[in-house]
């Protein structure tokens, strides 16, 4: 029954509550509880108001139900809503709002640590919830069903209850999502880390100065550093627990590298030393937070255009112009040349070798898509192989370098993961009957030349992350059948499967009527519980979040996170 996977989720987190009566001196008493007769345990407890009303965290009831939770921090005000029912409760309020009628509260919602409380009874009868309470055992005991005289509970007792409404399925888009389970799903455990959490994990893109470092603080190293700083204790309160910093935007390093150079990204200029090592910086703020670091490379994007131009003397196009091709106003490296390939090795190895990070990264850059690649000349030099068809020949390359780059880093620091972040299809299954239930005009195999499935079977990656930037209902690569379709092909090979989803899609007017609202997100993260072979989730990206935050989508993820 849903309500009950619901609860359980709800009240993993509530191990105990502390209770003494009303007046009296003696300590306090241990309240237990349980749903349907299974014990809920947790390090995070409930408490009793002055007016005996008991609270719980609201986050919670994002987390079953179905039910949207969100926090206006400027109004203090949590609005909760399911199936047509609007609750909006306001910290310090008298009373409540219960589809715009007022209902009158002992006590409302509050915040506690960080924690937004509400009284559970009253949320409890407006979701359907049966609550009873046995003073001598001190116990609260939480049914889906009628177990008998219900006894009241410390908590509103005085305050008329609005009609329950059944309680509904999720309200995300077919196919029907279940409630998620109670276990957390391992992931990759950050250094002195002994507990795997979920991945909660967001990019933070340097090119272009979108995420960080602002343009206003180039060559400023302690302004960077302030702003670093900022942006991960934002993300943080958020919930998340791990970034994924790009540190090679375009053929270039936010760290001292002896191959290629300084970024411009960090003073206006490529080439010039920052006057500090903000790779070192990143890593050790993550740390000290509690955060994972995980080191992004663009493998082989090598300019943002054509140009050579105001580039380093040592950058790979201006050094190596043999090894590039420009494609579309673009230079790329050419990944059918051997030499190349060894080169973005040979860079990420810096970074294993010279830093604490957590993981290593790429996205989805390998073979630009859609566009003429000028690579004739490579296919007949560099086939030792006698491959006949130029995409299995460079599938093949793109294979090498995914596997040379993992053998790499894994003999070198066996405990760093190494992952990629495909594009979201690999393919369509008209195209193949073993793909997903798509109709996408680019894929990873066929335009990418990303054979995903290979780098899977091998288990040449430690996990995959790939980019379900499309919404719940999207006709052409709808979500849930991408979710569907990646969960099995990581089944049983012992790579992680985490979902890249798309952030920065909410609120923006160029997007369809779905991606309005942060909802969107919300239920796309309540899908993936329906697998356990989906450990976690990454956003695109950082601003999106913490300065844009539109409809306060980073106020939904805070409840949905920290729950």
């Amino acid at each position: 029954m849903k309500a009950r996977q619901w609860l359980t989720g709800m009240l993993a987190m509530i191990m105990c509550l502390m209770l003494a009566a009303p007046g009296a001196s003696a300590a306090p008493k241990t309240i237990t509880i349980d749903l349907d007769g299974q014990t809920l345990e947790s390090d995070v407890s409930p408490y009793l108001t002055a007016k005996n009303v008991t609270m719980v965290p609201a986050g919670v009831i994002s987390k079953g139900l179905g039910a949207s939770v969100s926090w206006d921090q400027g109004a203090k005000t949590a609005t909760i809503t399911q199936n047509g029912t609007v609750l909006k409760l306001k910290s310090g309020a008298g009373n409540a709002q219960v589809d715009g009628k007022n209902v009158a509260l002992d006590s409302s919602v509050q915040v506690r640590q960080g924690r937004v409380m509400v009284p559970i009874r009253f949320v409890s009868e407006n979701l359907g919830l049966l609550v009873d309470w046995n003073q001598a055992a001190q116990h609260i005991s939480l049914s889906t069903t009628a177990v008998g005289p219900e006894v009241p509970v410390p908590d509103q007792p005085s305050v008329p209850s609005v009609p329950a409404p059944t309680v509904p399925a999720p309200t995300v888009p077919s196919p029907t999502v279940p409630a998620p389970s109670a276990p957390s799903i391992p992931s990759v455990p950050a250094p002195g880390q002994t507990t795997a959490k979920p991945m909660k994990g967001v990019w933070i893109s340097t090119v272009y100065n979108l995420d960080w470092p602002s343009t206003g603080s180039a060559g400023n190293a302690a302004k960077q550093k302030a702003e670093f700083d900022s942006l991960l204790d934002k993300l943080k309160a958020i919930g998340f627990n791990a970034v994924f910093v790009q540190v090679r935007p375009s053929g270039d390093s936010l760290y001292p590298s002896r191959i290629v150079p300084w970024s411009k990204v960090l003073t206006g200029t490529q080439g010039k030393d920052p006057g500090y090592d903000p790779l070192a910086y990143m890593v050790d703020a993550a740390h000290k937070r509690g955060m994972q670091f995980h080191a992004w490379f663009n493998p082989f994007r090598a300019t943002l255009d054509g140009k050579t131009t105001g580039l380093a003397a040592n950058h790979v196009a201006v050094a190596h112009p043999e090894w590039t091709v420009n494609a579309e106003g673009k230079l790329y490296l050419n990944p059918g040349v051997p030499e190349a390939r060894q080169h973005i090795i040979d860079t990420v190895m810096e970074v294993v070798n010279g830093y604490d990070v957590d993981g290593v990264h790429l996205d989805d850059y390998f073979y630009p898509s859609n566009v003429t690649f000028a690579d004739d000349n490579a296919f007949r030099t560099y086939n030792p192989s006698g491959i006949a068809s130029k995409a299995d020949w460079r599938r093949d390359n793109i294979n090498r370098f995914v596997k040379d780059l993992g053998g790499a880093v894994h003999s070198a620091k066996p405990k760093v993961s190494y992952g990629i972040s495909p594009f979201g299809v690999w393919r369509n299954v008209k195209t193949d009957s073993t793909g997903s239930d798509t109709a996408a005009g680019v894929t990873a195999y066929d335009s990418m030349y990303a054979d995903t499935r290979t780098w899977i079977s091998e288990q040449w990656i430690d996990y995959i992350a790939p980019q379900v930037y499309w919404s719940l209902s999207f006709s052409q690569a709808r979500y849930d059948k991408l979710v569907d379709w990646w969960v099995k092909e990581v089944k049983g090979s012992g790579v992680k499967l985490y979902i890249g989803q798309g952030a920065y899609k909410v609120g923006d007017v160029k997007q369809s009527a779905e991606w309005q609202s942060g909802e969107q997100i919300i239920n796309q993260l309540k899908y993936n519980e329906k697998y356990p072979e989906v450990e976690g989730s990454i956003m695109f990206r950082a601003a999106d979040l913490t300065v844009r935050n539109p409809g306060n989508l980073a106020g939904l993820l805070t409840f949905y996170y920290k729950q």
